[in-house]
């Protein structure tokens, strides 16, 4: 796919951008390698810490301007694309703050001698990474390597490829040297050589399971680590001892957040029949009251899809759930517009030989389950092929906390949408990938865990 610029509220081009050839690749690659054999990579954390303290600085201080190219490009709500650039900051002081911590010798106790286990760098590193959180996506994987001597390589989503050049820039503004982190418009096949090549000892990609398993194959076949952060199917679960009206606001901004593109939405509302249908209706009438419009607009509260062929994908599973069986109880139609936009929808009645059933729907669709007890939420909630986030709600935060520890997913969140903060691992299991971001999980994915042992003979 060509990289371009195109702004999905009228689909107007805005520009296009120059691929980068195999030499350019080349050159990305030689520079990265040789920094991770420099003093700068290998030597002393302290050394690299300064490049993500600047990095914070400059991000919070040109908040409008990179939120403004965030929500022109993909169509994020502009206050949403605010939260994001000030997300990065955060995450960037973070591993500032904390790597070296993290990164510390640690110590065993042992019969063999004086043993302790030592973090180092392990080189160049792949990161291939997504359109609905544009700026978010590559720091988490920058921040954290950068800190432990890692360069990066990139290639971003060929959607967004400003807030990919912003990025890069902002990166070498803060004080990065040569090779530390690369931004490559390249396509799929240079991406497999990228993998391939010796230079190159890691992976990490954030995207859809069809790419999370081909970039996977591809590591393997070179025995290189890989991180994956795919899709996902979320359950909401309602317990009948809730907090309604909390639970329905709560729930559908956890659906209708980045025009439902997210990959632990909400997207699966497991709830109980003593509340399902007063939920239902309020639910209802929340998708009912959204404004959709220009994501720039402070006033709009639902931005269009991020593409052209996003919006038909989503009108194509949409109505095939139908046509096996759901019922459309809202929405379910794209809007005539000249932008992407699709009606917030809801689903109900969705029969396990459904392929909405076990579908992730990127985008404002709700799909509504109701069930009688404890039991039958944990049987639909596991009954997935994806396991990366969750939210429960209920007063009796004793039963949410045994519901929670039952369920298959790598996060859930008692009383508030599945979030995200630099202090807190994100990942999940099945076939929502592998491995852990951010936390102090997040910079050890990537490192050389290295024993050290002095024989006490």
């Amino acid at each position: 796919m060509p990289y371009q610029t195109v702004n999905p509220f009228n689909n107007q081009l805005i520009k296009e951008y120059t691929p980068h050839n195999d030499d350019q690749v080349e050159l990305a690659l030689a520079q990265a390698d040789a920094l991770y054999h420099s003093d700068w990579a290998k030597g002393e954390i302290i050394q690299r810490l300064p490049v993500l303290h600047k990095l914070a600085e400059l991000m919070e201080s040109r908040v409008e301007e990179l939120a403004n190219i965030a929500s022109v490009e993909m169509g994020k709500l502009i206050e949403q694309s605010r939260g994001e650039v000030k997300l990065c900051a955060q995450i960037a002081r973070y591993y500032a703050n904390n790597a070296q911590k993290f990164l510390a010798p640690v110590s065993y106790e042992s019969s063999l001698g004086e043993a302790w286990v030592e973090h180092h760098p392990i080189g160049v590193l792949m990161a291939v990474e997504p359109w609905n959180f544009p700026f978010y996506q590559l720091m988490r994987v920058l921040a954290p390597n950068l800190a432990a001597g890692n360069p990066v390589v990139v290639k971003h989503a060929s959607i967004v490829p400003h807030c990919a050049e912003a990025f890069e820039k902002l990166v070498h503004e803060a004080g990065a040297p040569k090779g530390a982190y690369t931004n490559l418009y390249i396509s799929q096949d240079q991406v497999a050589s990228i993998i391939a090549d010796d230079r190159v000892q890691g992976v990490a990609l954030t995207g859809s399971e069809k790419a999370g398993s081909i970039v996977a194959a591809q590591a393997a076949k070179k025995l290189k680590k890989a991180t994956l952060e795919l899709g996902g199917n979320d359950v909401f679960v309602v317990l009948d001892d809730c907090d309604l009206e909390k639970a329905v606001k709560v729930g559908a901004e956890a659906r209708l957040n980045n025009a439902g593109q997210v990959c632990t939405a909400a997207k699966r509302f497991i709830v109980q029949e003593k509340v399902a249908k007063a939920f239902l209706q309020q639910l209802t009438e929340h998708f009912k009251n959204v404004k959709m419009g220009d994501p720039l607009d402070e006033t709009t509260t639902l931005g269009p899809l991020s593409s052209k062929s996003a919006l038909e994908g989503l009108t194509e599973q949409v109505n095939e759930a139908v046509k096996q069986g759901a019922k459309l109880h809202l929405g379910g139609k794209a809007l005539q517009h000249e932008g992407n936009f699709f009606e917030p929808t809801i689903l109900t009645h969705i029969s396990r030989d459904n392929p909405a059933y076990f579908t992730e729907f990127f985008g404002p669709v709700a799909q509504v389950y109701v069930v009688s007890d404890d039991e039958e939420i944990v049987k639909l909630a596991n009954d997935s092929h994806y396991g990366l986030g969750g939210a429960i709600f209920s007063t009796d935060i004793e039963r949410a906390k045994k519901l929670a520890s039952r369920i298959e997913t790598g996060m859930v969140y008692i009383n508030s949408l599945t979030d995200t903060a630099p202090e807190l691992p994100f990942g999940g299991i099945k076939r929502s990938g592998f491995g852990r971001e951010l936390s102090d999980l997040g910079i050890k994915e990537f490192v050389n865990q290295k024993l050290v042992v002095v024989s006490h003979s």
